[in-house]
């Protein structure tokens, strides 16, 4: 099928983009090996659907500013083969084109002690760089202009700047970038871009005010132009920031920016799946910065996690259980696929590329957290150490520990590559694989209290193709099952088995179920919902306010300037006979006695009513039915109401209950 014009378009322009970033950028001091990539669809342990048009030199950038502290805490990286070997090599034989590393200006404290998170200075910028020069990758510098980590949430300022006016902070600044950037190039680093602060949104070393980041952002930059044309090297300048969720605001800090004469060619943007939206969004904040503003955009941070195992024992930012993104499993297939996915939107979009943020930080012992948290707080591998208390006591001094990322990372646990890893290489052409069962999502089953229990026959299956809705038979642990009991609420997990040998699990809850559809009217569709009444103009809606709601924010409210009635009802079909409990919440005022508000529930057996008044606001009513009796599985309920002019109410949470046979 032929693309659009658009895409066409934007395929185009993106390789052009990536040919920019990717070359001219300044001879090295190593000449490194170059790693092809393949020409075509491969045999492979993953399957990967190809990226039509994708150029060569489209950024595969990977985050392993990690791996000094964790060799240092006895770490080994092993290559496919089993063998040790340089993860830097590693990295370039999988498709890896580029590597991300962060530099903070001081994360020590007087005595030496470094506050973790890789202890990440220049000095260490300069070992892991010289490595992945070595192995033909470019490096992109990511500097903090901190101390410690920057983040929307904390910008705090280097020690030696406390103090500073903005002026002095900007020179001091300027300083630094000049200092530390000149030492990364003279030691032979292959640096194609400069990240001038992380994650920016709300401040900059220590400063919030907009003029004052800006003029922060113009030191940095020039101090890059500067040392670039001295060094005779071709460095493009990144900004990045995050919350892309909040597309007017990237819009606005891009238009900050271009006001303020900062000086820069790409910006970055950090896109988690399961943190930062849709796909669709992200595509349009990538081609809103390519288009209104003529910038080359990277995504400058993304991953995924691969298992739900926390490998260190200090926990993990994503457990891996429902805090992921539907059709992405916590897998290695699902991991692969995740980052095939934001790279083919994003390029589509007119991105220049990608990196996986920290791919390489794994868990540095076997043991739990009392045995690796003495390496924690000696080499820096956790994500904080006890030391940083001094710097930053709000956030790292108090929760400092392990790594939270050990199960997003692309080395297993022993320090071997998962075969996630090799999508990078893979993007372009895609890879195929024998069909197998990826992942079967949890099964959650829900019994009536009274009712007897019904276990799927037939459970939903993930294949590494992607194959979905396909369901597939399960046999469920017979004497679990038995044991689960009705009469009473509760509740219990079943394991089963496919017939391939793949496990399931199903989730199991015995409750009082509430039979209502749409019962609090949260759902945009309330199609359910039947309201009648007199006259032209409806006197009731479906209003949005979480102070006249019982629970959630919707509610059914009611008022009219004159005389009104109206009806709230609801048929069922299809509900097991037995006897039924109906009850709602409501409250409401300046109601006359002369009015009627009635709670109704009607079967075959006849119809039973519950009169109610209200009596002020959010004092709540609870009008009850009990004794229902259901013997064609249909009943038909809901409030009827004739009130005076002016009273007004609202009606939420409708409950109807099975309670016996």
């Amino acid at each position: 099928m032929k693309k659009s014009l658009l895409v066409r378009n934007a395929l185009s322009l993106s390789a052009g983009i990536c040919t920019m970033l990717l070359s001219g950028c300044g001879k090295s001091s190593t000449k490194a090996p170059h790693v092809p990539l393949p020409s075509q669809r491969e045999e492979s342990a993953i399957f990967l659907d190809p990226i039509e048009g994708l150029p060569d030199d489209f950024i595969r950038g990977m985050d392993a500013s990690s791996v000094l502290a964790e060799e240092k805490s006895g770490v080994t990286y092993y290559n496919f083969a089993g063998e040790k070997q340089d993860v830097f090599k590693t990295l370039a034989e999988s498709g890896v084109n580029y590597i991300r590393l962060r530099v903070w200006n001081n994360p020590f404290d007087a005595d030496g002690n470094g506050y973790g998170g890789g202890n990440n200075d220049t000095g260490t910028a300069i070992e892991l760089g010289r490595r992945a020069t070595a192995y033909g990758m470019k490096v992109f510098i990511d500097y903090h202009y901190s101390d410690f980590w920057a983040d929307p949430k904390r910008q705090l300022a280097p020690k030696a700047w406390s103090g500073m006016d903005i002026d002095e902070k900007a020179q001091a600044l300027s300083d630094f970038t000049t200092e530390s950037l000149t030492k990364i190039i003279r030691a032979g680093v292959d640096v194609g871009m400069v990240q001038i602060g992380n994650e920016i949104n709300y401040g900059l070393a220590g400063e919030t005010k907009i003029t004052n980041i800006m003029k922060l952002l113009r030191a940095a930059s020039t101090a890059v132009r500067d040392v670039a044309k001295k060094s005779r090297r071709d460095i493009k300048i990144a900004v990045h920031y995050t919350q892309i969720t909040d597309a007017a605001g990237i819009d606005r800090a891009a238009a900050t920016l271009n006001n303020m004469k900062v000086d820069y060619d790409v910006f970055g943007i950090s896109y988690y799946p399961f943190w930062h939206g849709s796909y669709k969004n992200m595509q349009a904040v990538v081609r809103n910065l390519r288009e209104k503003y003529d910038k080359t955009v990277i995504i400058a941070e993304t991953s995924y996690c691969y298992t739900a195992e926390d490998g260190d024992g200090f926990g993990n930012s994503v457990s891996g259980n429902g805090d992921i993104v539907p059709g992405y499993p916590a897998t290695v297939q699902g991991q692969a696929w995740s980052v095939r996915d934001v790279a083919a939107n994003a390029f589509e979009a007119g991105a220049a590329g990608l990196f996986y943020w920290e791919g390489t930080w794994i868990p540095v012992g076997n043991g739990g957290r009392e045995q690796n948290e003495p390496l924690w707080e000696k080499y820096g591998s956790g994500w904080a150490s006890s030391f940083s208390r001094e710097y930053d006591p709000a956030d790292a001094g108090l929760y400092y520990g392990g790594c939270a990322w050990d199960n997003q990372a692309m080395f297993g646990f022993d320090g071997h590559p998962l075969d996630s890893l090799n999508v990078f290489k893979y993007l372009r052409y895609g890879s195929t694989a024998p069909l197998s069962v990826d992942a079967v999502p949890d099964v959650h089953a829900a019994c009536n209290v009274g009712s007897a229990l019904s276990l799927p026959q037939k459970v939903a299956v993930i294949y590494n193709d992607r194959s979905k809705n396909t369901e597939v038979a399960v046999e469920w642990d017979k004497a679990a099952a038995a044991r689960i009991d009705t009469s009473t609420e509760g509740d219990y997990t079943i394991s089963g088995t496919l017939q391939d040998g793949t496990k399931a699990t199903v989730y199991v809850s015995v409750r009082l179920l509430n039979f209502v559809k749409n019962p609090g009217f949260e759902d945009e569709d309330t199609s359910v919902w039947n309201i009648s009444f007199d006259g032209k103009t409806c006197p009731a809606d479906f209003q949005r306010k979480a102070d006249d709601a019982h629970s959630g924010d919707v509610s059914l409210h009611f008022w009219a300037a004159e005389n009104f009635a109206f009806s709230v009802e609801q048929e069922l079909t299809g509900l097991e006979n037995g006897t039924y409990r109906l009850f709602l919440y409501a409250q409401g005022g300046d109601i006359k006695l002369d009015s009627s508000i009635i709670l109704f529930a009607q079967s075959a057996g006849g119809e039973k009513q519950a009169p109610f008044m209200l009596t002020g606001w959010r004092d709540w009513k609870k009008p009850v039915i009990e004794d229902i009796k259901v013997t064609d599985g249909t009943l038909r309920f809901g409030v009827r109401a004739k009130l005076n002019a002016t009273a007004w109410g609202t009606f939420d949470d409708f409950t109807l209950n099975r309670i016996g046979d």
